[in-house]
């Protein structure tokens, strides 16, 4: 198959897919990870198709993967420690099925003993108890478990892709992931920001102001990259709203945020250029962040300053250098200090005979 964004498929059973699992749980390097066993049998459309991804790991950097996609689907690390980060999960092709595909005569039997002995016997395939067993590494103490999932595992089912390879874009086009406007108009950001926006480059400020004052009149976003405005090792300030989730909060201005940022960073968490489209939006809380799993070193980390994950906004890379569109759609941390909570409106009763 190659699957395209829109595509309806068909999860494959959970017997099929530990058939095509080694026994690390894996095929071709990439782990299925236990919670993606409770999609099998159901029906998705296709998010996005998966043949390229960021390197968090490593520098920041593209990578090349194949038979890949993402479906509308992420992590509820469940199965590892309680991680928050909620990534999106990547499905192999092999683990799919378009929704019009019959069922043939090399259906696959449900009895999961007749399987896993089979695949004992044949030295194939892995039970889900495998799949459980792969998730980790357990230490003497908790802390020196580490955890291996696909966004630690990432560098091992992926290759190096260089930005300026251009079947990439092709690919984004052609699969539906981007529109072509979209692509047209990343280009012209990096092409303006690397030709006079540089940081040495004479023409900066003005141009960062003719920009804005071009953004501005057709409701774009302002220049994405400044550094914030409290002077080098002044304390970032710290805000405590304790939202939960549910709540709706208002995102504050650009420049509001700048105010509470040395360089890039409040207390660590970096505001980037991602972030800005979303600026002055309303969205609704999903969930507070307080641990996570460091994909460098598969160890759980626990922040000090909690974080939060809004409904609908994660990074769509418009503005990222090497990992143009990038499909992986991971969700943006905000810290409280660039948040402020919305009352909700009390509905409005229509009184008989009342005109709309």
């Amino acid at each position: 198959m190659t699957l395209q964004a829109g595509d309806w498929v068909e999860v494959r059973s959970k017997e099929e897919i530990l058939r095509s699992l080694d026994r690390n749980g894996r095929l071709e390097g990439m782990p299925f990870m236990p919670q993606m066993l409770e999609y099998c049998g159901r029906r998705f459309k296709v998010y996005k198709r998966a043949h390229k991804t960021c390197d968090t790991i490593n520098p920041i950097a593209g990578r090349r993967l194949a038979n890949s996609v993402h479906l509308e689907t992420r992590c509820n690390g469940k199965a590892y420690g309680g991680c928050q980060a909620e990534c999106l999960i990547f499905w192999k092709e092999a683990w799919l099925k378009p929704i019009e595909e019959k069922a043939s005569s090399n259906h696959v039997s449900s009895d999961r003993n007749a399987l896993e002995l089979e695949a004992q016997i044949n030295g194939i395939g892995c039970s889900a108890d495998d799949v459980w067993q792969a998730t980790c590494v357990r230490g003497r103490q908790d802390d020196d478990t580490r955890y291996m999932c696909q966004a630690t595992e990432l560098p091992v089912f992926t290759t190096p892709l260089s930005w300026w390879d251009v079947r990439q874009y092709m690919e984004d086009y052609v699969s539906g992931n981007v529109s072509l406007g979209t692509i047209l108009r990343g280009f012209a950001y990096l092409s303006y920001y690397h030709l006079t926006l540089a940081k040495r480059g004479r023409l900066g400020r003005p141009a960062r102001w003719l920009y804005d004052k071009v953004q501005g009149r057709v409701g774009g976003v302002p220049f994405p990259r400044r550094s914030g405005s409290l002077a080098g090792g002044q304390p970032t300030p710290v805000v405590d709203l304790n939202l939960q989730p549910g709540e709706l909060v208002r995102i504050k201005s650009h420049k509001e945020i700048l105010s509470t940022l040395n360089g890039s960073m409040n207390r660590g968490l970096l505001f980037e250029a991602e972030l800005v489209p979303y600026c002055g939006g309303v969205y609704r809380v999903r969930t507070r962040v307080t641990k996570f799993i460091n994909e460098a070193t598969g160890k759980m980390s626990t922040m000090k300053t909690p974080a939060v994950i809004l409904d609908g906004v994660w990074c769509r890379s418009r503005y990222a250098n090497c990992r143009m569109f990038c499909p992986r759609s991971i969700y943006s941390w905000w810290r409280e200090a660039w948040l402020e909570r919305v009352s909700e409106e009390p509905a409005v009763e229509m009184k008989c005979g009342a005109k709309n």
